[in-house]
């Protein structure tokens, strides 16, 4: 017994040691992405920007955008990792991300439709609440399709989520089609980006990406149960509905203000948490918080790694990951299918 419980404080130890080397990698990847790029900037640039501003061009990109920009990455990429290891959970997929929730087709249509109606006069607040109500919307039909009928069944999930993101694709296509003056503005938004972003951006969601994270790592436990299989998790007193009720709730709302902070940036949901899960295995307790550390490293890296493959402009971050979640994607479904 007592050689179970040392292993077991060994285990915590090199786990909490392993999350804690993660953090500080973060924030020397957070600070390179600061002061790197078409300009490159010092310490002391970037101290002098907080304590003395003197209204420089080199102090104004350095408070006004690089900054934001990497806490907008941060913390888009840690919601949008979260959010895949909850959705693989829920539909018991393990290629399962937040876009099958229809959220990024709901919010790049909401976009459009914006575009359409207000043009050039819709700024970048507006556009941040008008894709978190698309988000929102269509999750909310996803869901309540799935919950059609007496029982929730994963499936239903992932139909309803494919055939509302086929739909509303569908319209926005449409919309650009008909109004083409929406075109370059609806396409840069839809790519996914955090170029441009401001703190104020963060700021307007950042509240319900802390609500999302807070529900998720709530939910850890019940989620170590769920994988176990519905009949085993009732057996063992698993309120099963609300926690799936719960955790769709976390998803939405950690991938909805991902996806209206920066735009609908794909395959970090669902590389993450597969990456985590060979590091510090399936425990949800652990495993949700290396899988926000995770994302925020991931996309951080991604989007200081951009800025130098057409230097000097800069490739959208959404591209980045796609670049890298494509041939991950055929990699976890080609191990999917031998095993």
């Amino acid at each position: 017994m007592s050689n179970n419980r040392a292993a077991l404080l060994h285990t915590r130890k090199s786990k909490m040691i392993g999350l804690s080397a993660g953090a500080v990698f973060l924030l020397m990847l957070a600070t390179a992405s600061v002061l790197l790029g078409a300009h490159t900037y010092t310490f002391g640039d970037l101290w002098m920007s907080y304590k003395h501003f003197d209204g420089s061009n080199e102090h104004l990109i350095l408070r006004t955008t690089r900054v934001p920009r990497v806490l907008v990455a941060a913390a888009v990429g840690a919601c949008l990792a979260v959010a895949g290891a909850v959705m693989q959970v829920l539909t018991r997929n393990p290629l399962a991300s937040p876009s099958i929730f229809g959220i990024n087709a709901g919010a790049s249509l909401f976009i459009v439709i914006g575009l359409v109606l207000y043009g050039s006069a819709l700024s970048m607040n507006a556009m941040i609440w008008i894709a978190f109500a698309g988000a929102l919307f269509v999750s909310i039909c996803v869901y309540a399709m799935a919950m059609r009928g007496s029982w929730f069944e994963p499936i239903k999930l992932t139909l309803a989520g494919a055939a509302m993101g086929a739909l509303a694709s569908s319209i926005t296509s449409g919309l650009i089609l008909i109004n083409k003056q929406s075109l370059d503005t609806a396409l840069f938004w839809m790519i996914g980006s955090v170029t441009g972003r401001k703190l104020d951006h963060l700021l307007s969601v950042a509240p319900y990406m802390a609500i999302g994270l807070g529900l998720a790592l709530l939910l850890a436990g019940s989620f170590n149960i769920m994988v176990l299989g519905e009949d085993s998790a009732r057996s063992l007193g698993q309120r099963v509905t609300l926690v799936r009720l719960l955790s769709s709730l976390a998803v939405v709302l950690l991938a909805g203000s991902s996806v209206a902070a920066a735009g609908p940036i794909a395959f970090v949901g669902l590389i993450v948490p597969h990456l985590c899960r060979s590091l510090i295995g399936h425990d949800h307790r652990w495993l949700l918080p290396c899988c926000a550390l995770s994302g925020a490293v991931l996309l951080v890296a991604a989007d200081l790694a951009a800025r130098f493959v057409l230097m000097p402009k800069e490739v959208p971050v959404g591209i980045a990951t796609a670049m890298l979640g494509v041939p991950f994607l055929i990699h976890a479904a080609r191990r999917k299918e031998h095993g």
